[in-house]
């Protein structure tokens, strides 16, 4: 299970279960994208994510049923719930972590069948890991060095004199239009906008190392996909565990 922090509860975990089935149990639809490329991987990137979301639960599938476990999206007992995450998520200490740049920690555990899934469709899961949670946060690492930029803090303090005129009680979170209209005003859209572009170049060029892994894993997962897709898909239907 991959977490940013430690403190998720169990109502989490649970909540976190039962999207997850969902998600899984939608990815058996029959992907059909606009034009095959070589080795039948879609061109479209929506094409080629419904299809490593397709393989990559078909997986699961086999890996579950394997241990004698079927995703459901059903209600479940506490201690059902328990089995299936620990299958599905894995199980003790993680064994996979990456610190980010913005400081947050993500973790998550290599032997449950997610972590088996997508090790058979990246090759490699622990360089994976690293790869996606890095290039899905580069936004974030964007945004937090544009933070520090003496225009955006500027202009973030003519938004907040702005959004909360002084004499008034100060609220956390302002209407938003009245958010929305003072970003206006007082030019922090048009500093955002400007910043967060570059900043994202800027951070694209320090992690370009993780970036092509990551790209090349992808690849690799969508040939693997590609090859999983042209086999026959096993029967589902049954809900018992």
């Amino acid at each position: 299970m991959i977490r940013a922090t430690s403190r998720a509860t169990f109502r989490t975990r649970r909540v976190l279960l039962a999207v997850a089935a969902s998600v899984w149990l939608a990815g058996c639809a029959t992907v059909e994208p606009g034009g095959p490329g070589p080795g039948g991987v879609p061109v479209g990137k929506a094409a080629q994510d419904e299809l490593l979301k397709s393989a990559e639960h078909r997986l699961v599938v086999d890996c579950l049923d394997s241990r004698g476990l079927t995703l459901t999206a059903r209600p479940r007992a506490p201690d059902e719930d328990r089995v299936l995450q620990a299958a599905l998520f894995g199980a003790g200490p993680r064994e996979l972590s990456v610190t980010l740049a913005t400081g947050a920690t993500v973790t998550a555990n290599d032997d449950g069948c997610l972590a088996t899934a997508r090790h058979r469709l990246y090759g490699d899961q622990r360089r994976w890991f690293r790869a996606q949670v890095t290039v899905d946060n580069l936004r974030a690492e964007a945004q937090a060095r544009m933070s520090a930029d003496p225009a955006h803090r500027a202009a973030l303090a003519r938004w907040t004199r702005c959004a909360s005129p002084s004499g008034r009680p100060r609220s956390d979170r302002p209407d938003p239009a009245v958010a929305a209209r003072c970003a206006r005003e007082t030019g922090l859209e048009d500093v955002r906008a400007r910043l967060e572009a570059a900043e994202l170049v800027t951070v694209r060029t320090l992690r370009r190392d993780e970036l092509t892994t990551y790209r090349q894993l992808r690849d690799r997962a969508l040939r693997r996909a590609a090859e999983l897709s042209a086999t026959t898909h096993p029967k589902k239907g049954s809900t018992h565990s």
